[in-house]
């Protein structure tokens, strides 16, 4: 569950960048998914933990 938004945060972002700007667009927009999905998932695991 908790790397659940980096499986799809990164290849929703390499797509969409590379709709936008091609290659290099496909690069950012991977980066900037992998990114997002690695803080939504430390949020995430934090928010598990503290519910016990």
């Amino acid at each position: 569950m908790g790397c659940l938004p980096v499986l799809l945060l990164f290849p929703l972002g390499f797509g969409l960048g590379y709709l936008v700007g091609g290659d290099v667009g496909g690069i950012w927009g991977g980066g900037i998914g992998l990114t997002l999905g690695l803080g939504l998932m430390i949020l995430l695991v934090r928010a598990m933990r503290r519910r016990r």
